[in-house]
């Protein structure tokens, strides 16, 4: 990596739905590749073609759960079948097991922890599951957040139209300012940095910090 590299990852949770094909196609206007969250209850016959189509441009597909409950409730059987799950699904579509996991809600405890044995990521948010909150307003969330070794975190929820629009302004504007976009995975390699299983991740170089329950 030459010293003047800003990599970043852009990412995605709660798809595919309805605008996951417009996501991708806003990555594949500005040549860039993002992380995709899929909550795995989502991943029906017609939008297994969204989630081929995300990861043979490059992008990576992750684990999001399979029904997005709070997984602090849950005993470890049953947080191993929906990580399970939804892994199964992943793979049944790209031929690749997701090595990353997002939390529901970023909510973790320990029996989580010692169930998944994934990386655990959360990331920089700008309220978009909120429709109230602008495209540009969550643009400039992320923008006043993000930094090098940084992740993004934004939704490709059903009828989450404002995050489509957003990415034609944050896309530029984070390329006008040297960023350079990978996958979550490759963040870590690309930065130097090895996860910790133990850890939940919004920069790979500093974890987020969560409240065991």
């Amino acid at each position: 990596m030459e010293n003047n590299d800003k990599y970043i990852a852009l990412s995605f949770d709660d798809g595919p739905s309805n605008v996951t094909e417009s996501v991708i196609e806003k990555l594949q206007k500005y040549g860039v590749v993002a992380t995709f969250f899929l909550v795995g209850d989502n991943i029906t016959a017609a939008l297994e073609p969204a989630v081929k189509k995300a990861y043979d441009f490059g992008c990576e597909i992750a684990n999001h759960s399979k029904t997005h409950s709070n997984m602090t409730m849950l005993t470890a059987e049953q947080i191993a079948e929906e990580i399970a799950f939804t892994s199964a699904r992943a793979e049944s579509i790209t031929g690749e097991k997701p090595t990353m996991f997002r939390p529901p809600y970023i909510a973790v405890n320990q029996l989580m922890i010692d169930t998944v044995k994934m990386t655990f990521i959360a990331g920089y948010g700008c309220r978009d599951w909120e429709e109230s909150v602008s495209a540009r307003e969550r643009t400039e969330m992320i923008l006043s957040q993000i930094c090098h070794g940084g992740i993004i975190l934004m939704h490709d929820a059903e009828d989450n139209v404002k995050t489509v629009e957003a990415l034609d302004l944050l896309i530029p504007e984070l390329i006008k300012r040297g960023y350079k976009f990978t996958t979550v995975s490759n963040l870590f390699t690309l930065c130097g940095a090895t996860p910790d299983h133990s850890k939940v991740y919004t920069n790979v170089f500093q974890e987020h910090r969560y409240m065991v329950t």
